[in-house]
């Protein structure tokens, strides 16, 4: 075994695979870039080294910066997690040549399955069955356009270095082709540097479901059954789970033994994953291969009650698999649901900036490498309360992954751990996630790719009037915290006692922009709340007060209820019920804000690239016709026409960079 390793990597996977080594007395580097000075994954590594700016290309991506790391700190081997570099075969040949061990598969293995087009005809070799397309080294656009309409619509444009839903299309009709293969072509020559693609037919309502493999060095090879990863927006997982619902044991084998074929086809050592493209009806074809540990292995390490990064530190430093494919067992259901930086709402557009409160449920303890009981929860993270997320990298906050004796278990256990996952400074999409994880389509394992195209009218239901006890606990909030204040004058106190009257205030609040105005008369002890034409007697019966919340039970009516106020700037953040509210509050001694922008006046959603312009100053256009492509976190984001109107000027030019909320061109 190792004595020290360098993780090549950031965020949560570092985070994963230095708990591992710690746990077996591994010491471990980190490196980072100057935006992580202060990521929690040089808090959990012994050592850390700075290796350039922000910029990825400037830093986790630099081959000879990283190789220089690990040799200055004595590391004899690299990990390289998953993203930048971990399928970089380039990088796999500079460690060898350095004297250090690459923790993954060789060189010649990533070579063979990195282009899709060149391991979709090694598998046709081999006898794995493959969907219908063009995997072939022409990139001609008409000569390409030509094999989409031969095939038939629609059809899927895949980026052929490409992963993780980047550089990836579909295309439903023939007049769409030429513009999705510029775009598709555009992100996966930022994105992996390469902009060669290939043509496949789309399957309607197929499953998305892979096999993890492992080998070793001594011609070892099993496979640690399936994962299903279905539900996905913009071809990124959204959901995992293992094993796969509706799977036979005739099936499981079956893909289980192509999986193993495929690696041994290319000479395989360590974890791996083999994609396959899976019919309602059970037929399924091979999609790609991943020559690294995937994002969701953590459902496959709780059903096995294994530590597949164990395993691949003993792997690379030459020992045997720990176990034969006789030995593996399925325990129980596993779900992993990702947490994200984003608003579902809008498209799902990342979101950037201070994660100012987090507060994860109560997790119990997950001893990696454990019994055949495994724990029922696991969070795996790479931020904490007050760290930043950036613009440079993936939005992930967290993983969330929960066991149970079964589905139904899993199911339960997955949403109440989201329903106590409470986060305010940035957008996430734990509510999407609490609906989906509890829409009947998933509930009854109805699974596939559009699982959440066909469902959007549950996924995104229109607002709600507010609870009236929603507002009676920012209210309470409001008014307990002006109580506690120490303040010597009667006159400014805010107990709201008068000698000869009642006191009445009004307090101004918006919910998805309608007004929620409550009236509060102080009474002896307690409140009177007015609003939506009715009044509650108002009483706080328990409150704990955090370095950032209040936690209050009261009794509302003839109704107790209970929750967790957070006050960040002019926003009250209730959570209760397992629910997230989100009131603004009009404080009247407030200046007034700025007025609106004016119309006309499009901004940038966040920081960016300007990679297309679509349209030109003094062009008419209509309601939702494309005037611009902008990149930011490595996807693509059109800005459309609001309303029709006429372009009247283009601030910025392609590849300049804009700042968030930079104008980007006047519409009238």
């Amino acid at each position: 075994m190792f004595t020290k390793i360098l993780i090549a990597n950031r965020g949560e996977i570092a985070c994963r695979v230095a708990a591992t080594a710690r746990r077996l007395g591994v010491k471990t580097v980190a490196v980072y870039s100057e935006a992580d000075a202060t990521a929690k994954h040089l808090a959990v590594c012994d050592e850390a080294v700075l290796i350039g700016p922000a910029a990825a290309k400037e830093s986790y991506l630099c081959i000879d910066k990283i190789i220089a790391a690990a040799l200055a700190t004595g590391a004899q081997a690299i990990h390289p997690g998953y993203g930048f570099l971990s399928e970089n075969s380039e990088f796999a040949d500079a460690c060898a040549n350095a004297g250090l061990v690459f923790i993954g598969p060789p060189a010649s293995a990533i070579r063979a399955m990195g282009s899709k087009s060149a391991a979709k005809t090694l598998m046709e070799k081999a006898g794995v069955p493959l969907v219908p397309g063009y995997h072939g080294d022409n990139q001609d656009a008409d000569f390409l356009h030509e094999k989409a309409d031969g095939m038939g619509y629609p059809v899927l444009l895949k980026a052929s270095a490409g992963g993780g839903g980047k550089g990836m299309r579909v295309i439903e009709n023939s007049a769409d082709f030429k513009a999705a293969l510029a775009s598709c072509k555009r992100e996966a020559i930022s994105s992996f540097g390469d902009d060669k693609v290939l043509a496949e037919k789309y399957l309607i309502r197929p499953r998305h479901i892979e096999i993890q493999v492992f080998a070793d060095s001594h011609g070892g090879c099993v496979y640690l059954f399936e994962r299903d990863c279905s539900v996905q927006r913009r071809h990124q997982k959204v959901l995992e789970e293992a094993p796969a619902p509706g799977m036979t044991a005739e099936r499981r084998s079956a893909m289980g033994e192509a999986a193993v074929a495929a690696a041994r086809a290319v000479g395989y050592v360590g974890a791996g994953t083999v994609e396959f493209i899976v019919n309602q009806d059970g037929s399924f074809y091979f999609m790609e291969m991943n020559t690294r540990l995937q994002v969701e292995h953590p459902v496959t390490e709780m059903i096995t009650s294994t530590d597949l990064v164990e395993w691949q530190l003993r792997v690379a430093s030459g020992e045997p698999l720990p176990l034969q494919q006789a030995q593996l067992r399925i325990h129980g259901h596993a779900l992993e649901a990702r947490v994200y930086a984003e608003n579902p709402e809008k498209g799902f557009l990342p979101s950037i900036g201070k994660l100012v409160y987090a507060r994860t449920p109560a997790a119990v303890n997950f001893e990696l490498g454990g019994s055949a009981n495994p724990a029922s929860f696991r969070i795996d993270s790479g931020v904490r309360e007050g760290d930043t997320i950036s613009p440079f990298y993936d939005p992930m906050i967290a993983k969330v992954i929960v066991w149970g004796k079964d589905r139904n278990e899993a199911l339960a256990r997955m949403a109440q751990a989201l329903a106590e996952y409470h986060i305010v400074g940035l957008s996430s999409n734990i509510a999407f996630l609490q609906r989906l994880v509890q829409s009947r389509a998933f509930a009854t394992a109805d699974l596939d790719t559009g699982l959440i195209e066909r469902n959007q009218d549950v996924l995104f239901p229109a607002p709600v009037a507010l609870p009236s006890w929603v507002m009676a606990l920012a209210t309470a909030s409001l008014l307990q915290s002006e109580r506690q204040l120490n303040v010597s004058d009667p006159w400014q106190s805010s107990h709201g006692w008068r000698m000869n009257e009642t006191m009445h205030r009004q307090c101004h609040f918006e919910h998805e922009g309608a007004s929620c105005d409550v009236v509060v008369s102080y009474l002896s002890g307690s409140w009177l709340l007015g609003y939506d034409g009715k009044q509650d007697a108002v009483q706080v019966l328990a409150v704990t007060d955090g370095h950032s919340d209040n936690q209050l039970r009261l009794q509302v009516g003839d109704t107790t209820v209970s929750g967790v106020v957070v006050r960040h700037a002019e926003y009250f953040h209730v959570f209760s019920q397992g629910q997230h509210y989100m009131l603004h509050y009009v404080d009247p001694l407030a200046h007034a804000g700025e007025a609106e922008a004016e119309t006309g006046r499009l901004t940038a959603p966040m920081p960016g690239k300007i990679v297309a312009l679509l349209v030109a100053a003094g062009q008419a256009v209509k309601k939702g016709d494309p005037l611009l492509i902008m990149e930011a976190m490595k996807m693509e984001h059109t800005i459309a026409a609001p309303a029709d109107g006429i372009v009247k000027e283009m601030m910025y030019a392609v590849a300049d960079q804009v700042a968030d909320g930079a104008q980007l061109l006047a519409f009238e």
